[in-house]
């Protein structure tokens, strides 16, 4: 009995869930949590106005999203890995270059390498591995790689303080040093597909799935090609509703600590704490996605995270106590962390996984406009009125509507052979 416990291996799958968490802990600590931080500072020490600051984090996101379909072809045809390991060097480097930088088109272009690393080693190459090795427990292991852009956030008091006690210069130059030298190990973790290493999808084969993945199922119908994908009303419907989630995810990242400081007299170190309670609520709701994720709706999850997301912003918009800022990150952390990882199992659910890279690039294209608008309209409105308020109201009101993309998103029938 001990012997066949100690041979008994644990999925590979698994490993690669470890590494994705590590490389999106990384990402998510070092720059996309963490840039409120470094806005925060810069506002003041270069004079450069919020929407100067909060359109290189547009600019990020749209680099992405015009990458997305490129990228996307290439990682069908040749696996995530080769792309995952060049692109933690080039993100590393563009924080190494942020540190040196001593104008606003220099600073928009340390922007633009960050953005091309972190879109090779990012959130969708990692989500397009990790689809081809689950299929059952396809919910828990996006949900499980999620925990490294939850527990990102905690970096986001440390990344402050050091920001405060060294400069943002030095911050930025370790932050580009640590990168390399952490992320480079966890993306050789990385491989493209179970075949690679002798294994089968899940660890254990199923019926009507091949060892190489599920392109022709057992009952007469096969996964979606991308031109397919794109005529089905439900490509439309989640790729709008995860864009309009991104208004509010972009806005807090970027806005909600200038805010904090700004409106309602917290310091950078004090808010960078509200941060770290989202996080600890996020966290809380990628445990809850990973219980309940292959078991329920995801739309309808989803939905209802769309009026959390809403309503937290809101209450974040007009603050009057402490209760009213807990609330916020109770609702926008449970909300994104529950949320988060369904955007991408219910593409694959619908679509299959045959052409998920292509897909998930061309959706990229769509849901831009949440990852631009949301750094983006509350700069400008901050700009123009003097806070905060106006702008996040708009991004809230956005959010509030885009549950119904959800609400209506059902499943396509899948083309028959």
């Amino acid at each position: 009995m001990l012997s066949g416990l100690a041979d008994k291996k644990i999925f590979y799958g698994w490993y690669m869930v470890g590494a994705a968490v590590g490389l999106q802990f990384l990402q998510a600590g070092l720059v996309t949590q963490a840039f409120g931080a470094y806005l925060a500072v810069l506002a003041d020490e270069q004079g450069w106005s919020k929407t100067a600051l909060s359109g290189a984090a547009a600019l990020q996101q749209m680099e992405v999203a015009l990458l997305g379909p490129v990228l996307g072809w290439l990682i069908d045809r040749f696996g995530p890995k080769v792309f995952v390991r060049a692109g933690i060097f080039v993100f590393g480097l563009g924080l190494c270059i942020l540190s040196q930088v001593q104008t606003l088109p220099a600073f928009y272009g340390a922007f633009i390498v960050i953005a091309l690393g972190s879109s090779l080693c990012g959130f969708f190459p990692l989500n397009v591995a990790l689809i081809h090795w689950f299929e059952r427990k396809r919910a828990r292991a996006l949900s499980a790689m999620s925990f490294g852009l939850a527990f990102g956030g905690i970096m986001v008091p440390l990344v402050a303080s050091s920001i405060t006690s060294f400069g943002w210069r030095p911050t930025a130059l370790a932050s580009g040093i640590i990168a390399i030298l952490v992320g480079l190990p966890l993306a050789l973790v990385i491989r493209n597909n179970p075949r690679e290493i002798g294994e089968v999808v899940d660890g254990t084969p199923a019926e009507g799935t091949s060892s190489g993945g599920t392109e022709q199922s057992s009952d007469g119908t096969r996964d979606f090609t991308a031109r397919e994908a794109l005529r089905t009303s439900a490509f439309w419907l989640i790729s709008l509703g995860h864009g309009f989630a991104l208004f509010v995810v972009h806005a807090v990242s970027v806005h909600a600590i200038t805010h904090l400081k700004e409106g309602l007299g917290y310091s950078v170190a004090s808010a960078s704490l509200v941060i770290s309670l989202v996080t600890g609520c996020q966290i809380g709701g990628v445990l809850l996605g990973w219980v309940i994720g292959d078991r329920y709706r995801k739309r309808l999850i989803a939905a209802a995270c769309m009026l959390g997301h809403a309503l937290g912003l809101l209450l974040l918009a007009y603050a009057v106590n402490l209760a009213m800022v807990v609330a916020f990150a109770v609702l926008h952390g449970v909300a994104w962390g529950l949320r988060g990882p369904f955007m991408q199992a219910i593409r694959a659910d619908y679509f299959g996984r045959s052409a998920i890279g292509m897909i998930l690039g061309l959706s990229f294209m769509i849901i831009v406009v949440g990852q631009v608008g949301g750094p983006v309209i509350p700069g400008i409105f901050a700009d123009i009125t003097g806070d905060y308020r106006l702008g996040f109201t708009v991004i809230a009101v956005l959010a509030g509507a885009g549950s119904l993309f959800f609400v209506v998103a059902r499943k396509p029938k899948r083309p028959l052979v």
